[in-house]
């Protein structure tokens, strides 16, 4: 058995170029860095305890790498390849993978691994160790694995350099890149650290990003979330009151009324590598970006991997999951309909409700509260209901909606949605006043606090006041961006505008969140219907709802005058100021408006533009665009496209976010379209628009939910007491 317990080179090296792997090696650094690196590693008992074990594709440059990571925190290195199998075997690898084969080599290498042991050490393991299970579920064991990710086009580039065209387990027939393909499915398995991996990037840099990754890896209290209504001084609170990525997804809205935020800010990505994600599929990039953006001390690497790969299988219609298309000019639609309940929503919320069933406690029986001007509903139905069977025991769903204030599909696809832990009851009121009820109620310690004590249940929240909420959506705007690059629209780092339709600001803060991480993109185009609170903000810097009433329309989702995510947005600009967020929104609460001072608005406006269209212009939109493309859009993307027209300057793409299905929207668009006189039945409708055979078919999933035909609901006043008393009743027939 090997053992290492001291430092002994392994192999000379020199401070040659390896133009082959094009990774540069520049060893006359100063020697502060690594002293630091040596110190931090030392104070937290890394080296003599936990390995860092490099493992990537051949040609990643593990190797390399290795070296200088084990000459910065002054450990042994040690290569698999050289200093473990060859001598071992006294032969050459080549040599004895000519001796026995593909298959037998793998479990010889295999054995080898399992003979193998060492502490506090730098190990750089082979292209194929990840292929033999018991091998490295050995290795992992003392170590911390980090995961080379370095793009297939990139490693056939350098292999070709190197004239290295066959790899073990590459059999006759079998290209070099399904091979390597192929492989990926095994590094997936097993890594703890992803570290992405560019095209011309120096061994140098690459062994720094590995060391800040282990670093972030072993410090969870880096990532810690605060209110965006904490003072500063708030900032030097005891340790164990911080909260954490788990904290915030069960507890939803912070105790003080104001909404969670990471304290240090989202992750920035180089453009290098965003560029290593140009090639990716939709659920690559999902897992990298949100790695970054989720501790893995709140969910390891392979547990997110298993619920993106859940939320985004077979529940959507389209493989690309948010496929951009081009519509006309330089407008490009992000569809974002394919989902199981055909809106944007379920972009989050097929992965929310696995998120939050992971992060609870097991001790507590859950119930999810969820207002929605619409669409919210049911996705986050259908989203929870999705949930394994000994989850659903412990996690239940109550979807508040205004009774009269929502699309007839919208609501028949509510009721329809309903299961044995999710329901929906409406509300003789709006949007607003369902959802300041349920901050008002998550704010009411003796409420909650009874709820606890009494029936063993704690409430959460899954609208998109929830941070997890946020996150998925990141990653569709970064995606979208990243397709126009990938289908050579743009070259990477040419700008982008985005135009979404915004009522609770959600969507467009995650695409303000994507550019701060590395998109680029310049202006975010803020698209309001007739409820145009946001417009005149954006544009004036007053947020105003003095007289003002909510008025129904064709775009219901967005029919909203208190926008809960633009407190995140107003505490990042005002450089994470808690108490003039405080400030700003006890005077909204109390006097129904605020001001913003004038260097703050002038800030919002370096990221925002504003618009807004009336009900006429919102169906004279359809109908021309399907008059003159064949592509039916739905209300809220016609809103934002009658926007984006009037806004944009024809200097750059403009993506704009195709939030909904149209057929959800059915009576708008065949009065829209001019096609017959419209029944009031929503299924009726469905079938109207499917009759037509020049339309594009409806929603699959939307006509089946609606052809069951259910339509029972609960029906309450607008009033908190009732509101609680439908808490009360589902806990009871659900928990109790």
């Amino acid at each position: 058995m090997f053992h290492v317990v001291q430092y002994r080179p392994l192999r000379l090296f020199t401070q040659t170029s390896l133009s082959s792997l094009s990774l540069k090696l520049m060893l006359s650094r100063p020697v502060a860095f690594a002293q630091i690196w040596k110190s931090w590693f030392s104070s937290h008992s890394l080296v003599g305890n936990k390995n860092i074990i490099l493992m990537g594709p051949p040609g990643a440059g593990k190797t390399t790498v290795g070296r200088i990571v084990g000459r910065k925190l002054d450990c042994p290195v040690i290569d698999i390849d050289d200093d473990v199998l060859e001598t071992t075997w006294n032969m050459s690898v080549s040599e004895k993978l000519q001796d026995v084969g593909n298959e037998q080599f793998l479990e010889e290498e295999g054995k080898a691994l399992l003979k193998f042991s060492a502490s506090g050490s730098v190990i750089s393991l082979t292209g194929s160790n990840p292929m033999h299970s018991a091998g490295m579920q050995h290795m992992k064991e003392n170590g911390i694995v980090v995961y080379l990710d370095v793009p297939t086009t990139v490693i056939m580039s350098r292999l070709k350099s190197m004239k290295v065209d066959r790899i073990v387990g590459q059999s006759p027939g079998i290209s070099l890149k399904d091979i390597l393909q192929f492989r990926k499915q095994f590094y997936k398995r097993w890594y703890d650290i992803r570290v992405l991996c560019g095209g011309d990037i120096a061994a140098e840099v690459v062994a720094e990003k590995v060391l800040n990754a282990v670093k972030r890896y072993q410090n969870s209290e880096l990532e810690t979330f605060i209110s965006t209504r904490s003072s500063r001084s708030g900032r030097s609170v005891e340790k164990d009151s911080s909260k954490y990525f788990s904290d915030v997804v069960t507890e939803g809205l912070a105790p003080d009324g104001g909404l969670f935020v990471p304290e240090r800010g989202l992750p920035k990505f180089t453009a290098g590598e965003w560029q290593s994600l140009i090639e990716a599929t939709y659920i690559e990039r999902a897992q990298v970006i949100l790695e970054r953006c989720i501790h893995p001390a709140d969910i390891p690497a392979s547990k997110l991997a298993e619920i993106i790969g859940t939320a985004y299988g077979e529940n959507f219609t389209c493989s690309k999951i948010a496929p951009v298309r081009h519509l006309a000019g330089n407008h490009f639609l992000l569809e974002l309909f394919h989902g199981p309940t055909a809106s944007f929503k379920d972009l989050a919320l097929q992965m929310v409700p696995h998120i939050f069933a992971y992060c609870i406690p097991r001790s507590c029986n859950y119930l999810v509260l969820v207002a929605t001007s619409g669409d919210t509903g049911s996705a986050v139905l259908d989203g929870f209901s999705r949930l394994h069977d000994i989850d659903k025991q412990r996690i239940a769903v109550m979807n508040f909606f205004p009774e009269d204030g929502v699309s007839p599909i919208q609501k028949s696809q509510m009721i329809g949605c309903q299961k044995e832990n999710a329901w929906s009851v409406g509300v003789k009121s709006d949007f607003d006043f369902c959802q300041t009820a349920i901050k008002q109620i998550f704010t009411n310690s003796d409420y909650t606090g009874f709820l606890t004590v009494e029936y063993g249940t704690a409430l959460a929240a899954a609208n998109s006041i929830n941070w997890a909420r946020l996150l998925p959506q990141i990653v569709y705007h970064a995606s979208a961006y990243l397709d126009l690059v990938h289908q050579d629209i743009i070259p990477f780092g040419s700008p982008v505008d985005v135009c979404i339709p915004t009522g609770n600001f959600g969507n467009i803060l995650a695409a303000l969140y994507a550019k701060m991480m590395g998109i680029p993109i310049r202006k975010c185009i803020c698209a309001s219907n007739e409820n145009n609170v946001l417009t005149d903000f954006i544009r004036t810097g007053v947020y105003d709802l003095r007289g003002r009433k909510l008025i129904p329309t064709f775009s219901p989702a967005v029919d909203i005058l208190k926008s809960s995510n633009l407190e995140r947005y107003l505490h990042l600009i005002a450089h994470e100021d808690g108490q003039l967020v405080t400030q700003l929104y006890n005077q909204l609460e109390n006097q129904g408006h605020f001001q913003l001072q004038k260097d703050l608005l002038e800030k919002l406006q370096q990221d925002l533009v504003a618009g807004w269209c009336s009900e006429e212009d919102c169906l004279a939109t359809i109908h021309s665009v399907y008059s003159t493309t064949g592509y039916i859009l739905d209300t809220h993307t016609a809103v934002a496209k009658v926007v984006a027209d009037r806004l944009q300057d024809r200097t750059c793409p403009v993506i704009i976010s195709s939030t909904a299905h149209y057929s959800k929207f059915a009576p708008a668009i065949l009065r829209a379209l001019r096609i017959a006189e419209i029944n009031q039945n929503p299924l009726s409708q469905l079938h109207l628009l499917n009759s037509y055979s020049p339309l594009p078919p409806v929603h699959r999933g939307l006509l089946e939910t609606l052809k069951k035909g259910n339509e029972d609901h609960q029906v309450c006043a607008a009033d908190m007491s009732m509101l609680m008393s439908h808490i009360e009743t589902l806990i009871q027939n659900h928990f109790m």
